[in-house]
C-alpha cells in the first residue's frame, strides 16, 4: 500500500453517500475494486468472532460459513496476518473442503482476504469475493490494503470493546462463537446429557446441512429447545 492508494481510497469514500461509516467504506471498497461482494469479520480476545458487515446476502452466508466450519480465508488471514487469496474456489477443496461447498452454493469463484490490524492489534479480516475466477491485480491488492487499514479504524470506532477486551494467544482453527451459540449448546447438552462440545458439533452440522446461519440455529434451540 502506498500514499497514492490511501488518498485514492479516501477520495472514493468521500464521494459516497452516507458519511464515513464501516458500511459506507465497505461498499466503496467493493465498488472501487470491482468485486461482487465483501464481508468483514471481527475477532475479540483472539477467539470470539462476529460479523462486522456484509455487502449482501452472499457475503453474509460466506462469513457465517467460516464461523460454522472453522475454516476459510478469514481465519487464515487473521491468524497468519497476511493476505490470503484463492483464484478458483472450485479447485480449493483440499484447502477448505466445507467452505468451498458454501462458495459453490453462492456461485462465488474467487476470494481475497486481508487481515484487519492497527499497530500490533489485529481485530479480524475483510473478505473480497468475485463470481469469476482469477486474482486481483497487484494494483487492486495495494488499494485493498488501504481500504483494510481504514476499515480496521472504523471497526474500532464502531466497536470500541475490541480495544479493551483482554487479549489471548491467537490459535488456529475455529475462532470462537457468539454467546447465543454457547448458550444453545448448553441447552442441548442438558437435554441429551452430552458434553457441550458434542452439542456444539451437532449444531454446526445442522446449520451446515441446512445452509442456515449458526446464530439462527442457536435461536431455534433457545426458543424451541430442539434442532428440528
Amino acid at each position: 500500500m502506498d500514499d497514492d492508494d490511501h488518498a485514492a481510497a479516501w477520495r472514493r469514500i468521500g464521494a459516497a453517500e452516507g458519511g464515513v461509516t464501516l458500511a459506507a467504506v465497505a461498499q466503496a471498497c467493493a465498488g472501487d475494486l470491482d468485486v461482487d461482494c465483501l464481508g468483514v469479520s471481527l475477532v475479540v480476545t483472539g477467539e470470539l468472532r462476529f460479523m462486522g458487515y456484509a455487502t449482501d446476502e452472499r457475503a453474509r452466508r460466506m462469513e457465517d460459513a467460516q464461523l460454522i466450519t472453522g475454516e476459510g480465508p478469514c481465519t487464515d488471514a487473521y491468524v497468519q496476518r497476511v493476505l490470503i487469496e484463492e483464484a478458483d474456489l472450485h479447485r480449493a477443496f483440499s484447502r477448505w473442503p466445507a467452505y468451498t461447498q458454501a462458495a459453490a452454493d453462492q456461485q462465488l469463484r474467487s476470494v481475497t482476504a486481508l487481515p484487519l490490524a492497527t499497530g500490533h492489534l489485529r481485530i479480524g479480516a475483510v473478505d473480497l469475493y468475485r463470481a469469476a475466477p482469477g486474482l486481483l491485480s497487484d494494483r487492486h491488492k495495494s488499494r485493498a490494503g488501504a481500504y483494510a487499514r481504514i476499515i480496521a479504524l472504523l471497526a474500532l470506532d464502531e466497536h470500541p470493546h475490541l480495544l479493551t477486551a483482554g487479549r489471548r494467544p491467537v490459535r488456529s482453527g475455529p475462532q470462537g462463537y457468539p454467546p447465543s451459540v454457547h448458550l444453545a449448546a448448553g441447552v442441548l447438552a442438558e437435554m441429551y446429557q452430552s458434553p457441550p462440545e458434542d452439542a456444539l458439533a451437532r449444531m454446526r452440522a445442522h446449520a451446515f446441512s441446512h445452509a442456515q446461519p449458526l446464530h439462527q440455529t442457536a435461536d431455534q434451540v433457545l426458543n424451541h429447545h430442539t434442532l428440528e
